[in-house]
């Protein structure tokens, strides 16, 4: 019985919603947006579970010394930092349990909470961005070794693209006869940009739409029961 409860809101809860997509009129859209509403309240529990599993992991880690524990340790401060000067001094125009702190932000041109957000977050946000850059670079090499056709076309068409957003590619061909001007590097890049290159994304995109909906049809049927806890 336990079980069968929530597959029987899931259930009701996707029929309603799928029906409101249809029949965009009472009662169903009032239904969804308050399940909407109940959406969002069960996210801010669901934050509220995710910082209390980030605590206990963190603290376990640190208890028993595993590896790099001393990142746990900068993150937990940085985790109590961040949240007691959110508190006490709010963030942008929300004011905290200490008011706006009009002192503190003459000295720091900003609440701590957006200082510390600009000037300590965004920039490792950055250089984590940037780091990904070399995982990229590395998987384009291996990707365009020279292995089969499809790593040729895929080798041949990135070179083809590459130079021509470049003013090599235009130097290449400039010399080529208006009739041949498709052939015109810059004009090959920008065409497998527009019509190949964004086919393809199409497609990507469809297929993960399809896939979005096979999943949420098996949640609604009761097929898929892993949010459940089980298999």
């Amino acid at each position: 019985m336990k079980r069968n409860i929530p597959l029987i809101f899931a259930f009701v809860a996707g029929l309603l919603v799928i029906l409101a997509e249809f029949v965009p009129h009472r009662p169903f859209n009032q239904i969804v947006s308050t399940l909407e509403s109940w959406f969002l309240i069960i996210s801010g529990f669901a934050i509220l579970l995710g910082q209390i599993s980030l605590i206990r992991m963190n603290t376990n880690k640190i208890s028993n010394k595993l590896p790099d524990w001393q990142y746990s340790v900068v993150c937990l401060i940085s985790f109590a930092f961040m949240l007691i000067v959110g508190l006490l001094w709010g963030m942008q125009e929300t004011p905290g349990i200490l008011g706006h702190g009009a002192a503190v932000q003459e000295m720091i041109s900003a609440k701590p909470f957006d200082y510390l957000f600009n000037n300590a977050l965004l920039p490792l946000s950055a250089t984590l961005a940037s780091l990904l850059a070399f995982f990229i670079a590395s998987a384009a090499y291996r990707a365009f070794i020279f292995r089969s056709f499809e790593s040729n076309l895929l080798m041949i068409t990135a070179v083809i693209v590459i130079i021509g957003r470049t003013s090599l590619g235009h130097m290449l061909t400039s010399g080529l006869p208006e009739s041949l001007q498709f052939w015109h590097i810059p004009n090959l890049s920008d065409f497998i940009m527009e019509y190949p290159n964004t086919a393809a994304q199409r497609a990507i995109l469809i297929s993960a739409g399809l896939g979005v909906v096979g999943s949420s049809l098996r949640i609604i049927l009761g097929i898929e029961r892993s949010y459940l806890g089980g298999d």
